[in-house]
């Protein structure tokens, strides 16, 4: 067995999880009194976890936070500072040589910083003279579409929806947003199918499911406050499936640290009652593999004078193309389905009596299913499938996107679109009293395109590591340093705020733990989860820094210094965020009493027009979408290796918090490839060699071989360390995001210099 790598035999959750949340309090926060902050977490009264889009269950307890949650928080409370003393210390140059995890494990930046070209180091500077530097390049730019704004899915409703306005009066719609990079096939695919780039479900829905479907996604590791919900679908005897290339610990078992009964007894709760491990890429053939199964026993049953296996006034009075798609489905054959799914055909029967004899059915996925290049019609293909036996707005049924960070969706709600309609402009123009530019703008593959062409001048990042996240690093980093301006709203020190452009400042924000002061008192923002549950989220903890401002009050600062004729009273808005939400109901009639219904325990739900079969489509109905083909290869050779991205149990997205991935057994390392035994087999490898991966000449080299349980004819590595092998023009047709999770590849041993 290869170095650092140890077979991990327990469950998700249990005794482990309580271990690794006991060491995180132990590193970052030491004997802080900042603790407390965990039992704060998910509260009415607390602060919202920084981590995934899980909703809050009605009834919390007396701790509601998980694992990776807590990890998010103390990397947030940790009591270590970076000061002025230490860029005195570190010039860029040695700091660019420091991993990832080293530059966010030296603790919150404490003051602005601008960069020195001369002493190649930061240096601090006042906020005044940030904001006046800021403006400036702003202002010297020819157009203002040549200027970015980049938002993370932590920032709030209220500053997202200032960050827009800024941008708007300023004159452009240049949003790339994480959405970008995650879950933009949703926001591109469910409106054409269902009328709404949303989930449809709510957590109720889960205790009223007589079955779960689980597809491309990981929520030991990614959203674990969701195994307790699977967890809970299990008991009641209901099917729990899972459809993914690997097998991930957290769908298998779970012990609930919650749970006295489980954890004195050492016992766990089984998660999945059948497992289909797809062919990474084989997730649209499998979707249409159920289909074919579907229509082929409906028409038995019919034959035998039975009723059929279709929701058939659901279909007449909801929707419409459906015989085309049936034809599709029939025209499509077992062989293709096949070869491109990984399965055989009794697997996919099986799953489809599963689904047919179930009354209300929720399928949840992730991003397995979206970072493709045809994710956006994957997820059209799980519309199609809930929509032929109604499995849509009645309780226990619907679609179940797992959205990352913990306000992606609500950023999009308030206006974070590149692509805006002019009845939201409209509305946004009135508000305010300013002219909103009508030109689409740029996501976030169109905007590094541009600033690696030199259309775009200027980036401003509203928290995140744009540069690491995206594919294609090379490009992005020339690209930063041939830009005027590069500003970082950023609670940590990460690789793009060490992209020095010509103007390259730093802007410490506070973080959701702390206190959030302004001239009418403390201040809470909102957020909306996964199941556009909006809530109030109000932090406990003193600022890291008396100098940290919050992200509101760095946008209201930008806007001023930029716009010195603004027609926005920004102080009006930073002074009570109360002001903030009045507008954002103004300019989204969905908020309405947004101020009072924020006071409900809990929150409210936003409207979701198909939670009602309400079709917010332009003709009315739901649509069966038909797709060519089940080629997600996009003709490549039936026996080409695909390599899928994945993080590790100690990491959220870009942010590493450690070298451990505990489920899949690896330590201290992760330098690692996931394969399958079969496959290294024909290759003449084994575990413990070490190889290069190639994609075209792209190469990511010296990765050790690990022996793993995934699908034939498919591979997986680290993100983002192998976003090197994604070129910038990978990525999903319609939705644009770029292709993480398959990559062609082939791998070789290393090549060792002597």
């Amino acid at each position: 067995m290869a170095k650092g790598i140890k077979i991990y035999n327990k469950p998700a959750g249990g005794w482990g999880a309580l271990k690794a949340v006991a060491e995180a309090v132990r590193e970052e926060m030491g004997l802080s009194t900042h603790t407390r902050a965990l039992l704060q977490m998910n509260q009415p009264d607390g602060f919202d976890c920084p981590g995934c889009a899980w909703p809050d269950p009605e009834h919390t307890s007396s701790f509601e936070f998980c694992e990776n949650g807590a990890k998010a928080v103390t990397w947030e409370a940790t009591s270590k500072r970076v000061t002025s003393e230490f860029f005195e210390t570190h010039t860029v140059s040695e700091l660019w040589e420091w991993s990832d995890h080293q530059l966010e494990n030296q603790g919150r930046l404490t003051q602005p910083v601008r960069f020195d070209a001369e002493t190649d180091r930061f240096v601090p500077v006042s906020w005044e003279e940030a904001f006046s530097r800021a403006a400036e390049a702003l202002n010297n730019l020819d157009d203002p579409t040549q200027a970015e704004f980049y938002t993370s899915g932590r920032a709030s409703n209220e500053a997202a929806f200032l960050y827009q306005l800024f941008a708007r009066e300023f004159g452009s719609n240049n949003f790339p947003d994480c959405s970008n990079m995650c879950h933009e096939p949703t926001s591109i695919g469910l409106p054409k199918s269902i009328g709404i780039g949303k989930g449809t479900v709510t957590l109720n829905d889960f205790e009223q499911a007589d079955a779960v479907f689980c597809i491309g996604h990981n929520p030991g590791t990614n959203h674990p406050r969701m195994l307790r919900t699977l967890a809970d679908v299990s008991k009641r005897g209901k099917p729990v499936v899972v459809i993914n290339p690997l097998r991930e610990r957290g769908l298998e078992r779970f012990q609930d640290p919650q749970s006295p009964g489980e954890m004195l007894t050492d016992s766990a709760t089984g998660i999945d009652r059948a497992y289909l491990q797809v062919k990474v890429g084989g997730d649209v053939a499998v979707f249409k593999g159920i289909m074919k199964s579907l229509f082929d026993a409906d028409a038995k049953d019919m034959a035998a004078g039975g009723s059929g296996l279709l929701d058939r006034s659901f279909i007449a009075e909801h929707t419409v193309g459906f015989e085309a798609l049936k034809s599709d489905i029939e025209n499509t054959d077992w062989d293709t389905i096949i070869r491109r799914s990984g399965l055989p055909r009794e697997q996919i029967e099986a799953l489809t009596d599963t689904y047919a004899s179930a009354e209300n059915v929720i399928f949840c996925y992730g991003m397995g299913i979206t970072q493709h290049r045809h994710g956006t019609e994957a997820i059209q293909q799980m519309a199609n499938l809930l929509l032929l036996r109604g499995n849509m707005g009645r309780p226990g049924a619907g679609i179940c996107p797992l959205r990352g960070h913990s306000n992606v969706q609500g950023d999009r709600t308030v206006g974070i679109t590149e692509i805006p309609n002019e009845a939201f402009l409209s509305r946004l123009d009135k508000a305010f009293g300013i002219k909103s530019p009508r030109a689409h703008g740029h996501n976030a593959v169109n905007a590094l395109a541009a600033m690696r062409d030199g259309r775009s001048k200027t980036f401003i990042g509203l928290g995140g590591n744009f540069a690491v996240a995206m594919s294609d690093p090379k490009i992005a980093y020339d690209a930063f340093r041939s830009l005027d301006l590069n500003i970082q709203i950023v609670t940590k020190l990460n690789r793009t705020c060490l992209l020095t452009a010509h103007e390259t400042i730093i802007l410490p924000c506070l973080g959701r733990t702390e206190h959030d002061i302004q001239e009418t008192g403390p201040q809470s923002i909102t957020v909306e989860d996964s199941m556009s549950m909006v809530h109030a989220s109000r932090g406990g903890l003193k600022p890291a820094s008396d100098e940290l401002r919050s992200e509101p009050a760095i946008i209201a600062g930008l806007a001023m210094a930029t716009l010195p004729e603004t027609a926005v009273d920004w102080k009006t808005l930073i002074a009570d965020y109360n002001q903030i939400r009045d507008k954002i109901e103004a300019v989204f009639p969905d908020f309405f009493d947004f101020n009072e219904r924020i006071q409900q325990p809990g929150g409210f739900r936003l409207r979701v027009g198909a939670s009602q079969r309400e079709w917010d489509t332009p003709d009315g109905k739901a649509h069966f979408l038909v797709m060519s083909g089940t080629d997600e290869d996009d003709g490549r050779d039936d026996t080409a290796l695909t390599l899928t991205t994945i993080r590790s149990h100690d990491q959220y997205n870009t942010t590493i918090y450690g070298l451990n991935d505990r489920y899949r057994g690896v330590h201290g390392r992760r330098d690692v490839l996931f394969a399958n035994r079969d496959d290294l087999a024909d290759l003449g490898l084994e575990e413990g060699d070490v190889v290069d991966v190639r994609s075209g000449d792209r190469v990511l080299a010296g990765l050790t071989l690990v022996d793993y349980s995934i699908s034939r004819g498919s591979l997986a590595t680290y993100f983002p360390e192998a976003n090197c092998l994604v070129g910038l023009d990978d990525k999903d047709q319609e939705s644009e995001v770029p292709a993480y999770k398959s990559i062609p590849v082939t791998i070789t041993k290393a090549e060792v210099s002597l």
